[in-house]
C-alpha cells in the first residue's frame, strides 16, 4: 500500500482494513452501478397454455382504482362491473371484456401465448381510445400465483408494471396493479375481486350485458 507521506489518516484505516479483508469495495461499487429494480421484478416468469382455462365465461367484479396514481395520498373509488371471457386458437389467446356502468365504458383485455417462451402476453384496450396497450406485460402461472411484469410509462414517468392475479378457489379470485415509480417500491392503483356468475344471465354471445 502506497503512502503518500509517511502518515495513514486514522479515519481511513477501518475502510481500509475492510477493504483488504473483504471484497467490499469492490461489492460496494457493482452495487451502484447496477441498475436497481423493485422485488420480484422479471422479464422471464413462464407458464402454461392452460393458465386462464379457469377463467371462462362470465364473472361479477369488484373494482377498486386509484384516482391519482403515483401520489402519497390515496384516494380510492370502488364499482362493480361484470366481465366475460371467450377463448381462440386452442387457448392460445383470450379476450374478455367488461362493462363499467359507472362510466358507460367498455375495457377489452387480450392474452397471448408464445409456446417457444411459455409465456403469456396481456394487452389492454380502452373503449374511449381504442388503442392496444403496448407494452404488455409478460409473465405466467406458477400454480394459484400469476405474475406479469412489464417496464412503461406513466404520464410520461418511467415506471416499472406488475400484474398480480391470486386463483382463491374455483370461482374466485383476485387481481392487483402496481406500479414502481422509484425501482425500489411498489404501489397498488387497481385490484379487482371476481365472483364466478352464471355466463347466460350476465353475457350475451360472450360480451357483457349492459345494466
Amino acid at each position: 500500500m502506497k503512502q503518500l507521506d509517511g502518515r495513514m489518516p486514522w479515519s481511513r484505516v477501518p475502510i481500509l482494513v475492510a477493504c483488504l479483508v473483504l471484497p467490499l469495495c469492490a461489492l460496494a461499487a457493482s452495487t451502484s452501478n447496477a441498475s436497481s429494480v423493485p422485488p420480484g421484478f422479471t422479464m422471464s416468469r413462464t407458464g402454461s397454455v392452460h393458465d386462464f382455462d379457469y377463467f371462462v365465461g362470465g364473472w361479477n367484479t369488484h373494482q377498486r382504482v386509484m384516482l391519482k396514481r403515483g401520489t402519497p395520498a390515496a384516494h380510492w373509488v370502488d364499482f362493480s362491473s361484470t366481465l366475460c371471457m371467450q377463448e381462440y386458437l386452442g387457448g392460445m389467446a383470450t379476450v374478455d371484456e367488461f362493462y363499467l356502468p359507472i362510466d358507460q365504458a367498455f375495457g377489452l383485455t387480450l392474452r397471448t401465448f408464445d409456446p417457444s417462451t411459455r409465456q403469456w402476453s396481456i394487452y389492454w384496450v380502452n373503449s374511449k381510445t381504442g388503442q392496444l396497450g403496448l407494452p404488455p406485460v409478460v409473465g405466467g402461472f406458477q400454480g394459484s400465483r400469476g405474475e406479469f411484469y412489464s417496464s412503461d410509462t406513466d404520464n410520461g414517468r418511467p415506471i416499472k408494471v406488475r400484474f398480480l392475479w391470486t386463483l382463491v378457489d374455483r370461482d374466485h379470485a383476485h387481481w392487483a396493479q402496481a406500479f414502481s415509480y422509484d425501482n425500489q417500491t411498489w404501489q397498488t392503483n387497481w385490484t379487482a375481486d371476481f365472483t364466478r356468475a352464471d355466463t347466460a344471465t350476465v353475457c350475451d354471445s360472450g360480451r357483457p350485458k349492459k345494466w
